[in-house]
């Protein structure tokens, strides 16, 4: 069963309709002390990283996370939610993130390409025992909507990489239990619900 963290942010539902449609049980919710009860928790994420963050920190999920980390349990977190697990974002300011994962979250320059991204991109895999593209080609197709990336500062940690305004990017993360995408595998198609199929039953 998975967790799907409510902390305001856009997008839980499609995420819990997608599990279902998988026959993969999940829960939405807005409290952090549930998590401990779940070994797979999902972090949805449509919104501003800052707001966010604070979202996260009052709603007692930072916290819940580190612990449930520590546990040895495992986290996925999509788009905004991949986002957060990093040391901070440049997005309207300066903001901290969670640090699970060393790195920074840039904005895309480009001259050539409309900011934000938005449509259908494909991943290059860059783990061949990958747990989230398992069963999954090489060059799979996802659905992005993004305008900020992630920028690892540890290459082992990237599972995938796609590129976009000139930017080969970090479009998946996989570490010690720590998941994250940069596309909506609910709005992926058959090969987004198999990505997340992949961490249900990992």
């Amino acid at each position: 069963m998975v967790f799907i963290a409510d902390y305001g942010a856009g997008n839980l539902r499609s995420v819990h309709k997608a599990f279902d449609y998988l026959g993969i049980k999940s829960v939405v919710s807005d409290r952090a002390s549930a998590m401990s009860g779940y070994d797979k928790v999902l972090i949805p994420g449509v919104g501003a990283f800052g707001p966010a963050m604070e979202a996260f920190g009052r709603l007692g999920f930072t916290e819940a996370i580190m612990e449930h980390i520590d546990k040895g349990r495992q986290v996925l977190g999509i788009c905004l939610g991949m986002q957060l697990l990093l040391n901070g974002s440049e997005e309207m300011g300066s903001h901290s993130g969670l640090g699970l994962i060393q790195g920074k979250v840039l904005h895309f320059s480009s001259e050539t390409d409309k900011i934000p991204q938005i449509g259908w991109n494909s991943a290059d895999l860059c783990k061949p025992d990958s747990v989230l593209f398992r069963g999954l080609d090489d060059h799979s197709w996802f659905y992005f909507v993004h305008s900020y990336y992630c920028s690892p500062e540890e290459p082992g940690s990237v599972a995938a990489t796609t590129f976009f305004a000139g930017n080969n990017f970090c479009s998946a993360i996989e570490k010690n239990g720590i998941f994250a995408v940069q596309f909506h595998p609910e709005k992926s198609s058959e090969s987004g619900l198999r990505v997340l199929r992949n961490f249900a039953e990992y």
